[in-house]
């Protein structure tokens, strides 16, 4: 089974895919979880929500070898938990999809990038799987319910030709709702 939670950075991803491991745990199965090399925001090691909940993590380069590290080591354990899944290459939907026909799967990836285009890994990983969790934050603006991610820089919206990957938290980030979700 392949659960993908999704939505904009703040909307509680993270803070899901750990309630979700955890509780594969007290049911006495065997986990592991993984995030990319490129998000050092709270600690090298583990994943941590932004509201502080933790829990240990096996970290791989966000590339083919990396995937290839996750595949292998699936072997050893039931259920496979990915954090940031966006980071990483497409390829990580087609091996997850195999996976899966044996194994619990449960990715949290971001829907879209701060222009608001879609990243092709969460949009491979939304089409393969068994189960879509799609969350949503509060609009910073507007207090509605936002469905995109706002990128800032010294407090205006960052340029159209801005590098997509940056890793952050809530001072280059905001969640926006449609409306108030600007992209220059």
């Amino acid at each position: 089974m392949l659960v993908v939670i999704t939505g904009p950075m703040f909307s509680g991803k993270t803070t899901e895919l750990i309630r979700r491991i955890e509780r594969q745990m007290i049911a006495g199965r065997r986990v592991v979880i993984y995030k990319p090399t490129i998000d050092t925001r709270y600690h090298p090691s583990s994943v941590i929500s932004h509201n502080g909940l933790k829990i240990n993590a096996l970290v791989v380069p966000p590339d083919e070898e990396g995937v290839k590290r996750i595949a292998r080591a699936t072997i050893n354990y039931d259920v496979i938990g990915i954090d940031e899944a966006q980071f990483f290459p497409p390829i990580l939907a087609d091996e997850l999809n195999k996976l899966a026909i044996e194994k619990m799967i449960v990715v949290s990836a971001l829907n879209l990038d701060f222009k608001g285009e879609p990243f092709e890994t969460t949009m491979k990983l939304l089409a393969y799987a068994d189960k879509v969790v799609s969350l949503t934050a509060i609009c910073k603006v507007c207090g509605k319910p936002a469905t995109r991610t706002q990128r800032l820089i010294n407090g205006k919206p960052a340029p159209r030709d801005s590098p997509r990957v940056l890793v952050g938290g809530s001072e280059t980030y905001e969640a926006r709702c449609r409306k108030h979700h600007i992209v220059p």
